[in-house]
């Protein structure tokens, strides 16, 4: 820096701290970049809904959150946003407490931090009655490295990084959030039956 300002004919003493520190040099604040962070999903968020009347069923709340630019792999992250889909806050918490993964810390402090935007921003009145209505992973930027090989060789090392995205809803969980329609015993046997019954046999009448 002092040799910037000898160049410029500046005495760097008479120069002020805060004016060294107003300097940018970084190319990463150059006027032709331009923000790679996703932004529909917590547009979500600000979303006005009409109001309802007496006779419709009441809208549950919820609140969307993200986290992004996470050293992690989104497809390690896929498994643990899938394990937590349809569970209650606290159950989530007290899983991901015990998760013995990395990407566990990140998801873990997504939920929390999105369980206070609930209570402080978006009028919910118990924290507890929050349950994970979408939990799912993206792809972030990846940056290319290199790496050495045998014989004078290289390779290509990519590092790569995740975006994580929850939304929680107001009120209690499904009892079975995977299984849109489930059939008791009897009626799977039926449904069995039936399948079989409609058996054709190929090049007859």
């Amino acid at each position: 820096m002092n040799s910037l300002f000898l160049k410029l004919g500046i005495n760097s003493a008479s120069v002020s701290k805060s004016l060294i520190n107003n300097v940018h040099t970084s190319s990463a604040l150059a006027a032709w970049t331009k923000p790679t962070l996703p932004k529909s999903f917590i547009s979500h968020n600000n979303k006005i809904y009409p109001p309802q009347g007496l006779d419709e069923e009441p809208r549950p709340a919820f609140v969307c959150h993200q986290k992004t630019n996470l050293k992690y792999s989104p497809d390690k992250m896929w498994y643990i946003a899938s394990m937590i889909r349809g569970m209650t806050v606290d159950e989530a918490v007290k899983q991901l407490s015990f998760l013995n993964k990395k990407g566990a810390l990140y998801v873990k402090e997504a939920v929390l931090e999105a369980q206070d935007l609930a209570v402080k921003r978006h009028n919910v009145e118990f924290k507890s009655n929050l349950w994970i209505a979408e939990s799912f992973s993206g792809s972030g930027p990846v940056i290319k490295g290199i790496r050495r090989h045998a014989r004078g060789r290289m390779g290509e090392v990519r590092y790569k990084y995740c975006h994580y995205f929850v939304r929680l809803e107001e009120g209690k969980p499904p009892a079975d959030f995977y299984k849109h329609n489930p059939q008791t015993p009897p009626e799977q046997l039926e449904t069995w039956l039936e399948g079989m019954r409609k058996r054709k046999i190929t090049n007859s009448y």
